[in-house]
């Protein structure tokens, strides 16, 4: 009897049951590496978010500018071919990012004929300074942005009845740009312009 209850004392993991626990520990450190990794390769598009958010408010901002300066007038703030307005400024569709043409506003048919973007006399698109590996910008390092396209559309704007606010109309600046592993990614600002500045 004292022998059984010295045995029980004494009796410690089977092999079987250590093995399992490696089993379990194994696919817990396997699954916190795997999540550690993917949190890295998210950290490393932030900065391409970040690009993405700036480059939508740089093109909203063009238009209130255009606006605001005379640049551009209520019938032409509008899609080029658009059923808003007849004579709109703005392409349609995707367009690379590139630096304001001539008449100083983004998004126009004006952006591609000088030496600001793809298409036009050279080849390069925007571009911006980073700071190089060690951290300054002493000397910079340029990142191009061929991975991003903009599309503005501006279209109009209805009250609850579905009547047309004449003098209100919405701008959607969509990005979309690939980032590291992660293909496809899309930002997308809407703003309202009014006809009064």
């Amino acid at each position: 009897m004292k022998r059984r209850a010295l045995r029980a004392a004494q009796a410690g993991f089977t092999l079987i049951e250590t093995m399992i626990a490696m089993i379990v520990l194994t696919v817990g450190i396997l699954a916190l590496a795997a999540m550690l990794g993917r949190g890295l390769a998210y950290m490393q598009t932030s900065q391409y978010d970040y690009i993405a958010q700036q480059k939508a408010a740089e093109a909203v901002e063009s238009v209130f500018e255009a606006r605001d300066i005379g640049q551009a007038t209520w019938s032409t703030i509008c899609n080029v071919g658009s059923a808003v307005c007849g004579a709109g400024v703005f392409l349609t569709g995707s367009t690379p990012l590139c630096g304001a043409g001539a008449d100083g506003i983004i998004g126009t048919a004006d952006d591609f004929n000088g030496a600001s973007c793809a298409g036009g006399t050279l080849a390069a698109p925007d571009s911006i300074l980073v700071p190089n590996n060690g951290g300054t910008l002493n000397p910079p390092v340029s990142l191009p942005l061929s991975t991003f396209s903009r599309t503005i559309v501006i279209s109009t704007v209805s009250d609850s009845l579905g009547n047309t606010i004449n003098n209100l109309r919405q701008i959607t600046v969509t990005i979309n740009y690939s980032a590291g592993t992660f293909k496809n990614r899309t930002y997308t600002l809407n703003a309202y312009i009014s006809n009064f500045s």
